[in-house]
């Protein structure tokens, strides 16, 4: 057994917010990490990746991620089924991230309303003080997402916004999307190399 197989599961979400490409990379990478994945996909999510990828439904996710890995790694969970595992503090898990996470899962998470799978899963994440890593990606913000995301963070979890960094010159979208991605594996603990790093070194120490 990998190192990576000891690990407990970590719980991936897709919801309805633009920012489908950095879910997709997410998982993509997880799986190739030998990391194993619950997965949930909103209803708002599915329309998302339509909308923003060549990704018609689960089973194309499943294409994009790879088959081989997706079968080894991915358990895909129904967002109406808030009986599944994922809804279980006593059931083990890696933490959890939303990504990409609309405002609407973002203020229902922060309310504790627990309607769905994603919103139970998240509420289990934060009751059992388990990483919980939020990726919206929304502009501008309303004093509304503003309070949310500092009732939540004051919680326990990581308001991670999809706002990638320019400093290592980033040549196309897929080094942007990388460049988020890769800032989520850090906070869920999960060692990578998918972007450059600041190289503190090198760094202009004039100042």
């Amino acid at each position: 057994m990998s190192a990576a197989a000891k690990h407990p599961p970590i719980v991936m979400a897709l919801t309805g917010a633009s920012g489908a490409p950095y879910g997709v990379r997410l998982l993509e990478q997880l799986a190739a990490l030998g990391r194993d994945v619950s997965l949930i996909v909103s209803p708002h999510g599915l329309r998302l990746l339509r909308t923003e990828t060549e990704i018609g439904d689960v089973d194309g996710l499943r294409v994009a991620v790879g088959a081989a890995r997706w079968d080894a790694h991915v358990t895909v969970f129904d967002d109406a089924d808030r009986g599944a595992g994922p809804a279980s503090g006593s059931a083990k898990t890696g933490g959890m991230v939303i990504c990409p996470c609309s405002m609407g899962t973002l203020a229902s998470i922060a309310a504790g309303t627990s309607r769905s799978l994603v919103e139970r899963a998240a509420d289990v994440t934060l009751k059992e003080r388990r990483p919980l890593v939020l990726v919206p990606r929304e502009t501008p913000l309303s004093a509304i997402h503003l309070e949310n995301m500092l009732r939540l963070t004051r919680a326990g979890a990581v308001i991670l916004p999809a706002s990638p960094g320019f400093y290592h010159r980033p040549a196309s979208i897929a080094d942007l999307v990388d460049f988020v991605v890769a800032r989520v594996l850090d906070h869920l603990g999960v060692e990578n190399t998918l972007a450059p790093r600041w190289d503190e070194a090198g760094a202009d120490r004039a100042h």
